[in-house]
């Protein structure tokens, strides 16, 4: 299929179809993007298999319950607790059905954490107000000593109703509002949410070169400031600050061509809101290039410390099948091995000849080497895109009008993983659904697992290694 696109609405099936439909596809290798339903009482699901998407659509079961699907297939736990809080749907034999964001009355009533009473085991209470900039998130340990033997993580606690706000007034405004999904995925998320009025508008976006531009530099920089962080985890503190510095240089290349060191305003629906001349470009290339080789001197040096490699060597392990099991997007599965890339599958420049960068181990290592490689990939990319002039005019197009009773996905790999928008149009035009699924809704339960037979005092690195999203969990 072309990234993005309007997807044609499959005939709607039963509940119970609708159930056992998803049970076949996953037995075929298929996995779950998102399950959802509507407030006209109907369910979607969308699943993938590499580059091949389902799209299957419901009815509400009758009894307002349904077998759970997560006891066979994991990576739907998240997904059916977030049906069961925005929709009353009981996944029948869900292994935990806690909160996600929005706690309900009945079954959710004074909830409490896991708890042992074994008198060996103690328990940690982390947030959910933390020190400095952190949003707001809790983390329960049960230990055994200084072991960690289960981490429980609660989020939710802003209920900042973004979701809502994009199914209000005309869809083709919401530009300011994609680039608040998650602060530091500014342009990520303002790529998916143009990509869907485009497809819903059927507006070929301009300026499609400059918005990969974008995207990498985006990557890098956020690749850098993880790396950074981690440096600072273990003492590293050389390697703490260079990158630090280095991250600076990359968001100030940002800052000079749109005004903002994030990327906001940068993209727009039809295209982007501003260009590169030539001699910027030229210039941009020439610092880059220094830029590319100090950060190539940083990382090679710091993934070579022996103090620094053993605190990264096989601490905070996730292994390919777990990681393929639960769905795991981004670098979590690609430090498992998992060649998974939305520049693969979903290509939104095809003219890219993109193979994905992975590693095996799995572990606070393997993900830290993994960041180095995509950042000097996305150099590479960058280098590409940079040779041709870019400041040809137009650079957008205005949206043309809205089509009724359809239906559109978006597809963007940002830093962290797999970005997906999916919404529907009603028969007047108005959004009828608005679906958004940050990679990191996903994939913060690879941390509960990475963590288990760990040193608490190895959480926080495991943490920055992972780097997941609060915000991004609570839409």
């Amino acid at each position: 299929m072309t990234n993005p696109s309007c997807l044609e609405l499959p005939a709607r099936l039963n509940s119970v179809a609708f159930f056992e439909q998803i049970r076949k596809l996953c037995q075929n290798g298929y996995s779950p993007m998102t399950l959802f339903g509507s407030k006209n009482r109907q369910l979607f699901c969308l699943l993938h298999q590499g580059a091949e998407l389902k799209l299957l659509n419901g009815d509400f079961p009758s009894t307002l319950s349904f077998p759970s699907l997560s006891p066979q297939f994991p990576s739907f736990q998240i997904l059916e607790r977030e049906l069961y809080e925005e929709q009353g749907l009981v996944p029948i034999g869900h292994p935990w059905l806690k909160p996600v964001r929005h706690p309900r009355g009945d079954i959710y009533e004074g909830y409490e954490f896991f708890a042992s009473q074994s008198s060996a085991l103690h328990e940690v209470g982390v947030g959910p107000v933390h020190a400095g900039v952190i949003e707001p998130g809790h983390f329960r340990f049960t230990c055994r000593g200084e072991i960690v033997e289960y981490l429980e993580i609660q989020l939710g606690y802003q209920h900042r109703g973004i979701i809502r706000i994009f199914e209000q007034d005309d869809i083709r405004d919401k530009v300011s509002l994609a680039e608040c999904i998650a602060g530091d995925t500014a342009i990520g998320h303002a790529l998916a949410y143009c990509g869907i009025v485009e497809a819903l508008t059927a507006t070929p976006p301009l300026g499609v070169r400059i918005r990969i531009i974008a995207l990498e530099l985006e990557r890098i920089a956020m690749h850098l400031a993880v790396l950074s962080a981690l440096a600072g985890d273990v003492a590293y503190l050389l390697g703490q600050n260079l990158l630090a510095a280095l991250r600076t240089e990359v968001i100030n290349t940002t800052l000079s061509i749109c005004g903002s060191r994030f990327g906001k305003r940068w993209l727009c629906p039809g295209g982007v809101n501003y260009g590169i001349p030539m001699a910027l470009a030229q210039g941009i290339v020439s610092n880059l290039k220094k830029t590319q080789n100090r950060i190539r001197l940083s990382c090679e040096a710091m993934l070579s410390e022996p103090s620094v490699l053993s605190r990264f060597d096989d601490t905070g392990k996730v292994t390919a099948p777990i990681a393929s099991e639960y769905g795991f997007t981004g670098i979590v599965a690609k430090a498992a091995g998992l060649k998974l890339d939305s520049r693969v599958d979903f290509p939104l420049y095809p003219q890219i000849d993109f193979i994905p960068c992975t590693e095996c181990s799995g572990d606070v290592y393997a993900r830290a080497q993994l960041r180095y490689l995509e950042i000097m990939q996305s150099f590479d990319i960058l280098f590409m895109l940079l040779k041709e002039p870019l400041d040809t005019k137009p650079l957008s197009q205005k949206p043309k009008e809205i089509k009724p009773d359809s239906l559109a996905i978006s597809i963007v790999e940002g830093y962290r993983g797999r970005i997906l928008h999916l919404a529907k149009t009603a028969g007047d035009g108005s959004t009828e659904f608005y679906r958004i699924v940050d990679p990191s809704l996903v994939n913060w339960q690879a941390l509960a697992i990475a963590v288990r037979g760990e040193g608490i005092s190895d959480f926080p690195l495991c943490n920055k290694s992972f780097d997941l999203s609060y915000c991004g969990s609570d839409l």
